[in-house]
C-alpha cells in the first residue's frame, strides 16, 4: 500500500480545503406574497415562476 513520502504541510492542507466552505443560498422577496423565495426556482405553494403560472396547484 502506498505511503506518503513527506508530511503534508498545514499550508498545503488548508489550501486544498479552501473550496470546502459552504456558501449561503441566495434569497429574494416574492413580489406578490412578500415571502422569501429562492431565485430561479418555482414557488411550490403557488406554482408561480417569474409572474407566470407554471405548475397546477389544484389538488
Amino acid at each position: 500500500m502506498p505511503v506518503p513520502k513527506k508530511k503534508t504541510s498545514k499550508s498545503k492542507r488548508d489550501m486544498r480545503r479552501s473550496h470546502h466552505a459552504l456558501t449561503a443560498t441566495n434569497w429574494a422577496e416574492d413580489k406578490t406574497t412578500g415571502e422569501a423565495v429562492r431565485r430561479h426556482h418555482v414557488d411550490l405553494k403557488t406554482g408561480m415562476y417569474r409572474g407566470r403560472q407554471v405548475l397546477d396547484t389544484q389538488g
